[in-house]
């Protein structure tokens, strides 16, 4: 490889790099960022209200079920606790 070229592209690569950050770092790009970050925070709420529904639903659907259970066991006990007829 060149000599030259090798240099030629440290420097290409120094200039674009510190393009990119006078880029990253403008007034635009930072409003851009505050709406990114406005719009992952609106979307991490809406996500938890999801949770929060699903959550609630797996609560009750568990606290029916507990009850079905606890009334079978019940009706299996009084059945049981009747004499057989002779």
């Amino acid at each position: 490889m060149n000599p030259y070229k090798g240099l030629a592209l440290f420097a290409g690569g120094v200039l674009f790099g510190s393009a990119g950050f006078k880029l990253l770092s403008s007034r635009d790009a930072k409003k851009a960022y505050t709406h990114a970050a406005a719009a992952a925070l609106r979307m991490k709420e809406s996500l938890m209200e999801s949770v929060t529904s699903v959550q609630e639903n797996a609560a009750d659907i568990l606290a029916s079920a507990k009850e079905i259970n606890e009334q079978r066991a019940q009706a299996e006990e009084t059945a049981g606790a009747v004499p057989p007829e002779a």
